[in-house]
Formats: C-alpha cells, sequence, structure tokens
C-alpha cells in the first residue's frame, strides 16, 4: 500500500512510533481544542494514537487496565474517567500540565 492511499490513523501512529518527540507537541495541540467541537473525540484519537505507537498492549500493562478497557475508553464514544486519564498517560511517560489561558 502506497503511503498516499493508507488510513490516517496508521500514519498518524507511524509518524509517533518514528519520532517519540512529536508526542508533546501532539497531544499538547489536542489539549489546547479539547473543548472546541469535536475536540473531545479528537483528544481521545490523539491518545489513541500514542498509545498504539508504544504498543496498546505495553501501555494497558503499565497504567494496570485491561487492554480491551483501555480500548473503549480511548474510543471516539469513550469517557475516560480522571483515574484512567492519568494512568494512561503515566504509562506513556507523560504527565498532565496546566497553564494560565490566553486572554481571548
Amino acid at each position: 500500500m502506497s503511503n498516499s492511499s493508507r488510513p490516517h490513523d496508521d500514519a498518524v501512529v507511524e509518524l509517533l512510533r518514528e519520532d517519540p518527540a512529536l508526542v508533546d507537541e501532539y497531544l499538547a495541540a489536542a489539549l489546547e481544542d479539547a473543548d472546541k467541537e469535536g475536540g473531545r473525540q479528537a483528544l481521545l484519537a490523539a491518545l489513541r494514537h500514542v498509545a498504539e505507537a508504544q504498543g496498546m498492549a505495553n501501555v494497558a500493562e503499565r497504567a494496570g487496565i485491561p487492554r480491551e478497557s483501555l480500548y473503549r475508553a480511548l474510543s471516539p464514544n469513550g469517557n475516560p474517567t480522571i483515574k484512567t486519564l492519568l494512568a494512561v498517560l503515566d504509562a506513556a511517560g507523560l504527565k498532565l500540565g496546566v497553564h494560565r489561558a490566553l486572554p481571548a
């Protein structure tokens, strides 16, 4: 399959796998837009891409979450608890940060 015909999700996962330094910027951008229309689903997709790039089974094990539960939590209709979100971020080697929003 050529690069132009492969699914977007697969291409993103491959990029994140090849360059783990992109993960920070990718998730930061997804978090920045999480309150916009479709942003919540985009954030879940970004977290799923990161987990898939690192190996979903490995992330699930490190997070102490069954793999199937992790897939459900990070699905487009998922609604992970803060506990699950923090466990996944920690398992992926990430921490959630907060900064002051710029005035509109």
